[in-house]
């Protein structure tokens, strides 16, 4: 049995105003699961984007913008969205506060392919 003690993982800078904790994920012998927060800077977020596994991705605090598949809705605290494997999405933070989202993906390591060519495609690996 493994305890997995979040306050002494690192924060990453995923991209300018985003920042990622990466809860579990394969660096914890995850064999199935990557789970992370993002904490973004009002109008910021995450591009359009796709991954090639399901995920859900939740609010935790603030309201955030979700595309998904071209349609937009507005979620906010304690409400979560599942984004079906292959499908385009992103996410912006439309509040005035720090937007606080958990992301659950179904793969132990993150990879997403972006829509803009200035953004590279991530694949987090430990």
């Amino acid at each position: 049995m493994s305890l997995l003690d979040h306050e002494t993982q690192p924060l990453e800078q995923w991209r300018e105003g985003v920042m990622t904790l990466m809860r579990v994920s394969a660096l914890v012998r995850s064999a199935q699961l990557c789970i992370f927060e993002q904490f973004c800077d009002p109008g910021l977020g995450a591009p359009l984007h796709l991954h090639a596994v399901e995920e859900v991705l939740e609010v935790m605090e603030g309201e955030a913008e979700i595309t998904l598949r071209g349609e937009s809705l507005t979620l906010r605290a304690n409400q979560s969205i599942v984004i079906p494997a292959g499908a385009r999405h992103g996410f912006r933070n439309i509040g005035r506060g720090i937007l606080k989202v958990r992301a659950t993906l179904a793969s132990p390591i993150f990879e997403a392919s972006y829509d803009d060519r200035a953004e590279q495609s991530r694949r987090w690996i430990p």
